[in-house]
């Protein structure tokens, strides 16, 4: 037994050499696939104030009965996420209670905004515990900003410009949002767009007949590689 021990423990040490490389080996795999997987964002309409731009200035009551700037600096010099919602939307039922978990953890002022019976939507803020959150009641804000369908959000920054807008149906669609803002760029779509490595052209290098010229390849955007 004590001649085996040695050998015993060689192959010990093997065997965990094998599994670290193998452990490095899907270690990277599986960053290389978060990098080739897109993240999910919000998808964007082109109605409406665009992204970059103020907007607009608006007064409205709430269903406590507070006065609310819609628009303009943020009187808490945060951002504010305007949530558009229906009581006969499904899929705003469902993005409620996420969206108010979503404001807590961002530090964001939630904003949401309805346009229908009264007594439908008081029961959907008791129903989703939403007393904490201004709710207003106003066709005007939803014309405003042209939204046609919901559940819809509208990102501004603490001086009231849009950072991100689009239609919304999960966390992740929100989180694409503070992607967009904390970025610059209008969407995670324009965003991941701008990380990608101009494309090498993988046609044959197309070499001049004067003596002494050198070999040339063509370079092309992704997107127009996409539509050749």
């Amino acid at each position: 037994m004590q001649e085996a021990l040695p050998y015993i423990v060689v192959v010990q040490l093997v065997l965990t050499l094998g599994l670290a490389v193998l452990l490095f080996g899907l270690a990277r795999q599986v960053g290389v696939l978060h990098e080739r997987v897109a993240p999910m964002g919000a998808m964007v309409s082109d109605r409406g104030p665009a992204v970059g731009e103020p907007a607009p200035l608006l007064a409205a009551m709430t269903l406590a009965g507070d006065r609310l700037e819609i628009g303009g600096p943020s009187p808490r010099g945060r951002s504010r996420l305007l949530l558009f919602v229906s009581p006969a939307c499904p899929v705003c039922k469902k993005l409620l209670p996420i969206a108010r978990s979503f404001a807590a953890a961002e530090r964001l002022d939630v904003v949401l905004v309805g346009d229908g019976d009264l007594a439908e939507q008081r029961s959907m803020i008791r129903e989703f515990a939403l007393e904490g959150l201004p709710y207003v009641n106003s066709p005007q804000v939803g014309m405003a900003f042209q939204v046609g369908k919901l559940p819809y959000t509208v990102l501004l920054d603490a001086a009231g410009v849009i950072r991100a807008k689009g239609l919304v149906n999960s966390r992740e669609h929100l989180e694409s949002l503070i992607v967009a803002e904390e970025t610059g760029f209008g969407t995670i779509q324009a965003y991941l767009a701008s990380r990608r490595p101009l494309a090498v052209d993988a046609a044959p290098l197309q070499r001049s007949t004067s003596p002494g010229s050198a070999a040339t390849a063509t370079v092309r955007n992704p997107h127009e590689l996409s539509q050749t």
